[in-house]
């Protein structure tokens, strides 16, 4: 044991490892791709598993949001709520008010909740700061961050109101709340100075329970709250779990598309690193019994190659780590918008999981080949180590070698039969990266497809407004004594803003449109808030002059609203409203009320508002405030608009050409997931061909010498290698193109139903057959990739040396 002791099997594992170079390095890449694909996957799944769950716990968010009456319930009143038994943690109070800002294109924002806080932190409710800075004092403001933008970023005035007399705000940060407690902040001194009769201040108060876990505990809560102030001093309440259904339902979409990657990046990486390592022993087994036959026991030889294989394998897993890490941590900041809630990061049991499972994977695949080869006895590993076994595959080259084919692209067709394990390995690696690129590229197309279907209006060569862009005066130079940084004066500041705009006269800009020689069609447009009978709230409403057809949404089922008495709703309205096609709703808009029957149901992806579509005939009091136009055939669209920019713009109106609009935030981010994680794992594949090729190659080095001498150009030698993978790359193809397509409407539906939609043919149907074949020959290039490096190498061998060559 002296002589074959520690010392002897640690120079066995080093001449191992040293002396198959390349086949140690692919083990440590393959190894190195597949760990990071499972961690990008593992990371990501674990994000879309509890993303509001995750930042309301890191948050400390607010259980109850409750506003109060500060002329019922003074400050002190509110402090003791705080102390109330059950109360596990409170905040405030705090200043709140309801505004509508003004951007400095003249766009008027939905309203906000706005409130004073002194800083971000707090025991309830730890807002996250995303850019720049908390407001410090009055004319500065903090936005929630789903307001950043192109037009909305720090440093960006705007008015905190159209009224003449409302101050400017300068934008300095950018936060998340993931309690959804307040769509902007403001110094509280601020707040105070913005309240009207309109839009009083409440004090807000924030609350963390014991139990707030269901609903009933939430109703308990607020009655302890309602009882400890006078009567009519609490306001209202939000409870969290109505912000935790809206979240989890913004962010349930990418759990099925991420989940389907995720299956395909773990399947893979246990499919090639098993293939990977189980190849590297099994083609070791002369060696194994030339151990023998010098003494080394069954045990030995068995550590000795599983070391082997450890070894660049540990390598590879301690590199997969920090580049799973390095690509994950991007898309998980990212991903953030998409779910609402803090800084994501890749969880810690993720770093430790995934590389404990290789290693286990590794450690198996290297073990149950090597355990096989040391049961066998010292001769016959050494005969089988030499070469396949005797008339294996021997079948396949009688019949390939009746085709009409040059003799060495024959002889490489056959080959994968002499290994039917590895050749089955390598298809498999071939077919799920097919699957991968194949459903990458349906959910991009898709994606695509939802992106313009949900702006219908930018369909049209030019849009003309009753409204022109107004720029917002910078702030007056501060006044003697004073310091630069100081902003004017709440009282004063309204002579740093412009004034309200002018609109024009719809009729005049109409007659503008048709008057223009250009003009093929048009439809005018109008966006209001209605009321629903049976429906609490607000309803967004579309309303349309017009034919308006060519800006319809998608239609589910039903049609577009083809005059007076129509309504088109989304499913949610459907769903909310126990509505169906047919049925009548009584729809009021300002002092008119009409009944609309609902004739279709539009596709919508807008989130949870409510949203409706009607012709602007029901109501004699709404005007388009947009007229989407279209131009005749050969008119420019830019010299249209300029035109009737010079008619309507004197007016108050203007005119523009249509662009294409930016996609969505969560398309974008969900798109570049696809191509990251399809990319990953089609280099994985590209690694597992490259391997069985190389084992394949090694194996066969000797007969390849002998084809040399007899005349096979290296030419021939590169056909007869990539041969042996073609066919393996054509079958791929052929499964893995079904198996892609069949995953994308699997997948497609399901994120369409998380977010309260079926989807329409138009999302559904995005393959056509020329794709489809591109994406079968994407097997073939993919396994003809991973074979090109040994296929090079073969081809460059001289022949004494592969003649030499064991």
């Amino acid at each position: 044991m002296s002589l074959f002791g520690a010392g002897a099997l640690g120079r066995v594992v080093r001449s191992g490892v040293d002396r198959r170079r390349v086949q140690t390095v692919v083990i440590a890449v393959a190894t190195m791709m597949a760990v990071a694909s499972a961690v990008v996957a593992g990371s990501l799944m674990v994000a879309a598993a509890a993303p509001f769950d995750n930042a309301f716990k890191k948050q400390q968010g607010s259980h109850i949001t409750a506003q109060f009456d500060p002329a019922k319930a003074s400050a002190a009143q509110l402090a003791k709520t705080g102390k109330l038994p059950g109360v596990a943690a409170s905040a405030g109070p705090y200043p709140s008010t309801a505004v509508r800002p003004v951007d400095r294109s003249g766009f008027q924002l939905p309203t906000l909740t706005l409130v004073g806080r002194p800083g971000p932190d707090g025991a309830v409710d730890r807002v996250d700061l995303k850019a720049g800075r908390w407001a410090q004092k009055p004319g500065e403001i903090v936005l929630d961050a789903s307001f950043e933008g192109p037009a909305i970023g720090i440093g960006t005035p705007m008015r905190a109101s159209n009224a003449k007399a409302a101050p400017t705000l300068s934008i300095v940060g950018f936060a998340v709340s993931a309690s959804r407690t307040a769509d902007a902040w403001a110094a509280p001194a601020q707040v105070d100075a913005l309240g009207s009769k309109g839009n009083p201040v409440s004090s807000q108060m924030l609350y963390r329970f014991d139990s707030a876990s269901t609903k009933q505990q939430i109703l308990t809560d607020r009655k302890k709250l309602a009882a400890s102030v006078g009567s009519g001093a609490l306001l209202g309440t939000q409870s969290w779990l109505d912000t935790k259904r809206a979240a989890d339902q913004g962010a349930a979409a990418t759990v099925p598309f991420v989940m389907a990657f995720g299956a395909l990046g773990i399947v893979m990486s246990v499919i090639i690193v098993s293939s990977v390592i189980s190849g590297a022993v099994g083609t070791s087994l002369r060696r194994i019994g030339i151990l023998k036959a010098i003494g080394f026991t069954p045990r030995e030889v068995v550590r000795a190659y599983v070391a082997q294989a450890l070894i660049p394998a540990v390598v590879g897993i301690a590199l997969g780590v920090v580049l799973g890490n390095l690509l994950a941590v991007p898309l998980l900041s990212d991903t953030e918008s998409v779910y609402g809630g803090v800084s994501l990061s890749v969880a810690w049991w993720v770093d430790v999981a995934v590389p404990a499972a290789a290693l286990v994977v590794v450690g198996l695949a290297a073990l149950i080949p090597a355990l096989r080869a040391s049961r066998l006895r010292t001769v016959e590993a050494i005969a089988v180590g030499r070469a396949p076994r005797t008339g294996r595959g021997q079948w396949a080259h009688r019949a390939m070698g009746m085709l009409p084919l040059p003799r060495p692209v024959t002889y490489g067709l056959a080959t994968p039969f002499t290994h039917p394990v590895r050749t089955l390995a390598m298809l498999l690696a071939v077919a799920f990266g097919t699957v991968a690129a194949t459903f990458a590229v349906g959910l991009t197309s898709s994606l695509n497809a939802i992106g313009t279907s949900q702006d219908p209006e930018n369909r049209a060569a030019v849009t003309v407004t009753t409204t022109k862009a107004i720029e917002v005066a910078p702030p007056p130079p501060p006044p003697v004594g004073g310091d630069a940084g100081d902003p004017p004066p709440v009282e004063n500041s309204a002579a740093s803003t412009s004034k309200k705009p002018k609109a024009a006269d719809p009729a005049k800009v109409r007659s503008a449109i048709t008057s223009q020689p250009g003009t093929e069609s048009y439809y005018g447009k109008a966006q209001t808030e209605v009321a629903v009978a049976g429906v609490s709230g607000p309803i967004q409403a579309s309303l349309y002059e017009g034919d308006s057809r060519p800006g319809s949404y998608e239609m589910l089922s039903g049609h577009w609203i083809t005059g007076k008495g129509q309504v088109v709703v989304p499913s949610r309205f459907l769903e909310r409203t126990s509505t169906k096609l047919g049925d009548t709703v009584r729809v009021t808009y300002e002092k008119e009320t009409a009944n609309l029957r609902i004739v279709g149901e539009s596709f919508d992806t807008s989130g949870s508002q409510l949203e409706i579509h009607a012709d602007m005939a029901d109501f004699t009091l709404a005007e388009p405030s947009t007229f989407l136009v279209e131009t005749k055939s050969g008119v420019s669209a830019d010299e249209y608009a300029q035109k009737v920019a010079a008619v309507v713009q004197p007016l108050g109106g203007d005119a523009t050409t249509g662009s294409e609009s930016g996609q969505d935030g969560v398309i974008l981010i969900m798109a570049a997931m696809a191509v990251l994680l399809t990319l990953m794992l089609i280099i994985v594949a590209g690694l597992g061909v490259l391997n069985s090729v190389v084992l394949d190659t090694r194996e066969r080095i000797h007969d390849l010498g002998v084809c040399k001498a007899i005349g096979m150009s290296p030419r021939q030698t590169l056909s007869l290698v990539l041969a042996s993978v073609a066919v393996i790359g054509v079958i791929g193809g052929l499964l893995g193109v079904p198996a892609g397509y069949a995953l994308h409407h699997v997948v497609m539906p399901v994120m369409g139903h998380a977010v309260g939609t079926s989807l329409p043919s138009l999302v559904l149907d995005v393959y056509g057959p020329f794709q489809l074949l591109l994406l079968g020959l994407g097997g073939v290039v993919i396994a003809m990739l991973g074979a090109l490096i040994p296929a090079g190498w073969a081809a460059r061998a001289r022949t004494a040396t592969a003649l030499r060559t064991e």
